[in-house]
C-alpha cells in the first residue's frame, strides 16, 4: 500500500520517514519528495507498505502525530488522475514580445501612420 504523507518538516530525509513507520511493519520504500532544481524538501512524501494491514495501522498511528515538530497528515495515496497535466497554466503565448501584434506587422503601419 502507497501511503502519502503530508506536513512533514522540511529537515527530514528518507532514512527519517522509513525510521518512523517501520515502528508499525515492513516498510518497502520511503521517500521525501525534493524539488529537482534546488533539492530541497517540498514537505510531503509517500511510504509504501507491502501489508495492508500494517499500513493501515501505520496511518492511524502516524496521522495527527507530532513528527520533528511538525503535525502530519497521512492516508492512503491517491492514484493521479489520467490526463491531466500539471504546471504550466495551460498554452504557451507564441514567442510574442508583449504589445507586438500577431503575424509581425510593420509597427508604424499598425499604429495608423505612414511609413513614408
Amino acid at each position: 500500500m502507497d501511503i502519502y504523507v503530508g506536513n512533514l518538516p522540511y529537515q527530514a530525509a528518507d532514512e527519517d520517514l522509513n525510521q518512523l513507520f517501520s515502528q508499525h511493519g515492513t516498510v518497502s520504500s520511503a521517500r521525501v519528495i525534493t524539488d529537482r532544481f534546488t533539492g530541497d524538501s517540498k514537505g510531503f512524501g509517500f511510504v509504501d507498505m507491502p501489508d495492508k494491514t500494517e499500513a493501515m495501522a501505520a496511518i492511524s498511528a502516524t496521522n495527527d502525530a507530532e513528527f520533528m515538530g511538525r503535525k502530519l497528515r497521512v492516508n492512503e495515496s491517491q492514484p493521479k488522475p489520467q490526463g491531466e497535466r500539471r504546471g504550466g497554466g495551460g498554452g504557451g503565448g507564441g514567442g510574442k514580445f508583449r504589445g507586438e501584434r500577431r503575424g509581425g506587422g510593420d509597427f508604424k503601419r499598425d499604429r495608423g501612420e505612414s511609413r513614408w
